[in-house]
């Protein structure tokens, strides 16, 4: 395998694809599914369920702070991060 021409473009990845909002809400999403999967499943993953509430519960407190830093961001806060806009 040889390593790809300099000069060669890439292709992009789509734009709802590498924002940050979608990422994680398809995350969420994830999450949610996987424990329905575990309540439909009874006691055969049951010991499973902590996980994916964890997983829900981190994915929400990762979107609410993320869309915290974006509000700061579009404000023009001097702590905001940059490139969230």
């Amino acid at each position: 395998m040889s390593d790809p021409d300099p000069g060669q473009q890439l292709p992009s990845i789509p734009a709802r694809w590498s924002e940050p909002s979608t990422v994680i809400a398809g995350g969420i999403a994830v999450w949610v599914i996987a424990t329905i999967v575990v309540l439909v499943g009874g006691d055969r993953w049951s010991s499973a369920l902590p996980t994916c509430w964890t997983g829900i519960a981190v994915g929400c407190l990762g979107f609410a702070l993320f869309a915290a830093q974006r509000r700061s961001a579009r404000r023009g806060d001097k702590g905001a991060q940059r490139g969230l806009v």
